[in-house]
């Protein structure tokens, strides 16, 4: 996926006074590839292991990588640039999924040129599937970029690599699995307020997160961690969720019931959260009991890799499908359901921003959380519908929002 951003809708809300502004159509094309008691824990020793600057970044050089990057159509995304910045890539300890030790990676990217306090700015990426696109390498083509340019308009922005990237790539990324994402993400903003408090880094106490896809899951999941765990460690003021897949039972019964669009990259998605709940809810069923047997041997050969082409029921064994919609598989209904993450109080400003038309992760995942947080008395939920938008489309809308949202809260 590519992330395509207009915006020309923000600039006429915000900045009326630049009279120059041309429409602008496609931008940041390269940042999308393909959401009582308190009984906080005390932390009892660092997650810091070390930081080290990648590379610092003139607010001009900044401007000029953003002309060079996108030629043209770059004027005015340069024009929102106030600081150059530091780049950093930080090493964490944290836990796997099993309770393992392992030290895990992030990026950690600092403004040079504004004096105020900022707030931490933390973005959970996307789905990715090649390995050097993990935030901490800063490749070009990665979400690195954009969370460069929201430090480049006043934050302080930690970019977790997620466990299976980074300094944790010999561990298999666990795909979509709330806790895997979650508490290795609390662990590496705790390690970010160490390096920040190391480095006497202006941060005002607050703490926003967003992301989008993956990352809308791993956010919403990390936001839920930190508002039942740890609210006396962040002062969490919002939260900005896009196209997650929060409603893990009721989407996979959908993609049986209903056909997908057979698109091979999305299947290559669905393929990884069966893998990675298979291996870490030691289910361990073997290929066959899985997959049509026209599939079996590429699925087992290529894993999430593999290339398949059809309607996502029509992969799967017809005898594995009719357990799931019988709910009569009890190992895999408890998978699903330990990773649905739509019904709770959500007690934090959260925006779901979600188009009515993704063929990749069903807007019923937002539409469902949205109602359930409701009913549950949440009142600072709020679904943003992008009306005819689908999975690529609707990233404009969310950026774009997060930045107007983030613009309330962040002081």
């Amino acid at each position: 996926m590519k992330l395509k951003i207009d915006f020309s809708v923000y600039i006429r809300k915000k900045a009326m006074k630049i009279k120059f502004f041309s429409k602008i159509s496609v931008l940041l094309l390269f940042f999308w590839i393909v959401s009582c008691k308190n009984n906080d824990p005390e932390p009892t020793e660092s997650r810091l292991v070390s930081y080290s600057q990648v590379e610092e970044i003139s607010k001009t050089k900044f401007q000029n990588d953003i002309t060079s990057a996108f030629g043209t159509q770059s004027a005015q995304i340069a024009l929102f640039i106030q600081s150059g910045i530091k780049t950093y890539r930080l090493k964490y300890n944290t836990k796997t999924p099993e309770g393992d030790a392992i030290v895990a990676s992030g990026a950690v990217i600092i403004p040079t040129d504004i004096q105020t306090a900022l707030p931490i700015l933390s973005y959970q990426h996307g789905t990715i599937f090649d390995e050097n696109k993990a935030p901490s390498y800063f490749n070009s083509s990665s979400e690195a970029y954009l969370g460069m340019f929201f430090s480049s308009i006043g934050y302080l922005v930690a970019m977790p690599d997620y466990l299976g990237y980074g300094e944790s790539k010999a561990y298999p990324h666990p795909y979509e699995h709330k806790d895997g994402l979650a508490k290795p993400n609390v662990d590496f903003l705790l390690a970010v307020k160490e390096m920040i408090n190391s480095l006497k880094i202006n941060w005002n106490k607050n703490l926003l997160l967003a992301g989008y896809s993956e990352g809308g899951y791993a956010t919403l999941a990390t936001q839920k961690l930190v508002e039942e765990q740890y609210s006396s460690e962040f002062n969490l003021k919002a939260s900005s969720c896009g196209a997650g897949a929060y409603n893990k039972t009721q989407t996979v019964k959908n993609f049986l019931t209903q056909k997908t669009n057979g698109d091979a990259g999305n299947n290559r998605s669905y393929l990884w959260v069966m893998l990675t709940y298979d291996r870490l809810y030691k289910i361990n069923k073997p290929m066959s009991d899985y997959f049509a047997a026209a599939y079996v041997a590429e699925i087992t050969d290529k894993k999430q890799f593999a290339n398949i082409a059809k309607p996502f029921d029509e992969i799967l064994n017809p005898a594995f499908k009719q357990t799931i919609l019988a709910d009569s598989d009890a190992k895999w209904k408890q998978a699903m359901a330990d990773n649905d993450i739509f019904d709770w109080k959500v007690k934090t400003p959260t925006r779901l921003y979600h188009g009515d038309k993704d063929p990749y992760v069903p807007y019923l995942n937002s539409s469902t959380a949205a109602a359930a947080m409701k009913a549950k008395g949440s009142t600072s939920v709020e679904l943003i519908t992008i009306a005819g938008g689908t999975h690529d489309s609707s990233v404009s809308n969310f950026v774009l929002g997060t930045m107007d949202f983030f613009g309330k809260y962040k002081n």
